[in-house]
């Protein structure tokens, strides 16, 4: 063996320890459902009432616009190419996460939709029985141990916590379809998930409107909402010795998550 060869493979080990060390420590124990870690509240509350006034002026009525306008097959389909825009994303953060059966689940996916579905604007694995596994980087630092952190509002994106946030940090920059493509083909990525964006937006109208302009204190219901979908994701996913500690938001089968827990 070579010198250079020693001293590569020295490195390598060298930069896969701390990855090494965090994934044997395993998943981050979760706070239980109702806990809040929110020390920055102030600006937080200053951020969701920035988000609520861009909803109201540009937001909510351009959604309007497009949801009225588009058919919903033209919607739906562009929804399926920009979810299908992700599921290599979802494979990288599989193999970080050691989930391999996901991995290639949504390997095969991603084929079958880029192939059979017309580059994704159909979703013939999902009518297959082939749905994706859906994950992200806050996920992945959550399975390598890393600690939920704090509660945070993000500008337009809204609610998320200091682990998820360098997730989507992460995620946007070893996105193997950013990558893959440069412009113009990146501008018609990044317009197919506004459309996305938008289109969800006007699907889940009432739902928001009643979360943002209805409720008595919307930040609160807002945060909560997020805490505990996003807890019962990390939950679903973990082994079973680490799910007991934690009480599930949806055991009452009359649990309304849109519920204003502030209404008189």
């Amino acid at each position: 063996m070579t010198a250079a060869a020693s001293t590569s493979r020295i490195r390598a080990a060298l930069c896969a320890a701390p990855l090494l060390v965090l994934m044997a420590c395993g998943p981050a124990v979760l706070p239980g459902a109702s806990e809040i870690n929110d020390p920055t509240e102030a600006s937080n509350r200053a951020m969701h009432d920035l988000n609520v006034a861009v909803d109201r002026a540009v937001l909510r009525p351009v959604a309007l616009g497009y949801g009225t306008a588009v058919p919903e097959p033209v919607r739906n389909g562009l929804g399926n190419f920009s979810s299908n825009l992700n599921q290599p994303l979802y494979v990288v953060n599989d193999i970080l996460q050691l989930r391999l059966d996901d991995a290639l689940r949504n390997t095969f996916r991603f084929l079958m939709n880029s192939t059979f579905g017309l580059g994704g604007l159909l979703d013939p694995a999902s009518e297959g029985g082939l749905y994706a596994e859906e994950t992200d980087f806050g996920e992945t630092l959550h399975v390598w141990g890393v600690s939920e952190g704090a509660y945070v509002v993000l500008p337009l994106l809204g609610p998320s916590t200091s682990r998820d946030t360098a997730g989507l940090i992460v995620d946007s920059v070893m996105n193997p379809t950013r990558l893959a493509f440069t412009r113009p083909e990146s501008d018609y990525i990044t317009g197919a998930n506004v459309a996305d964006a938008l289109n969800t937006r006007y699907e889940l109208g009432d739902e928001i409107d009643r979360l943002y302009y209805e409720s008595a204190d919307g930040y609160a219901q807002a945060r909560l909402i997020y805490l505990q979908n996003r807890r019962y994701e990390l939950r679903g996913n973990q082994p079973t010795d680490y799910a007991d500690p934690y009480s599930d938001p949806y055991d009452d089968s009359y649990f309304d998550p849109y519920e204003d827990p502030y209404a008189q």
